[in-house]
């Protein structure tokens, strides 16, 4: 895409850009390992749970946009953490990923109240988990892209069910394979 004008339909463009995907889901993976323990001394289940339903919209939204960058989760990480502020800054239009944070995060709020200060704490911690991963500059797709890789490759059945709801909207699938609203709080880590 950058030094030939690929077709976005190329077959050698989605095999490239998946082997690029898995690659990065690799070392993500290890960084994710940490901060997930990092959520556990933080806030335990409910704080790992918050960060696992972050990273399963992240997916679902988009898991389908190459062209896609770490930017725009960080803002829409913004928009949601502004939603759990007890201030409220006017502003311009949301962005749709945020938008899209808000909603499910209200499914999970009413499925099981948030603190809101431990919820302020994980997004704090996430956007600076994201921006870590990708480097320099948010132009970077290097989290999206890690992100993506990694639950392809170590959780496909997850990846499928997210693929499939893609567009349509739809309740977060969290491990143990139940609808985000019917489900109890996670067990383990995801």
């Amino acid at each position: 895409m950058i030094k030939i004008s690929c077709p976005q339909d190329c077959v050698y463009l989605d095999t490239n850009l998946d082997y690029q995907q898995k690659r990065v889901g690799v070392h993500f993976e290890q960084d994710r390992r940490t901060f997930y323990r990092e959520l556990m001394d933080l806030g335990g289940e409910r704080a790992a749970e918050v960060f696992y339903v972050l990273e399963a919209i992240t997916y679902r939204f988009f898991q389908s946009r190459p062209e896609a960058q770490d930017g725009e989760v960080i803002d829409g990480l913004k928009h949601l953490r502004q939603s759990f502020s007890p201030i409220h800054i006017p502003g311009a239009a949301p962005p749709a990923f945020g938008e899209e944070l808000k909603k499910e995060y209200k499914t999970l709020d009413d499925r099981q109240p948030l603190d809101t200060h431990m919820v302020s704490q994980v997004l704090d911690h996430a956007s600076q988990f994201i921006q870590d991963f990708s480097g320099e500059g948010l132009r970077s797709n290097r989290f999206l892209n890690g992100l993506i890789g990694y639950i392809k490759l170590r959780h496909p059945d997850v990846a499928e069910q997210l693929a499939r709801q893609s567009g349509a909207g739809g309740r977060i699938i969290i491990p143990s394979g139940t609808a985000l609203e019917e489900s109890p709080p996670i067990a383990q880590q995801p």
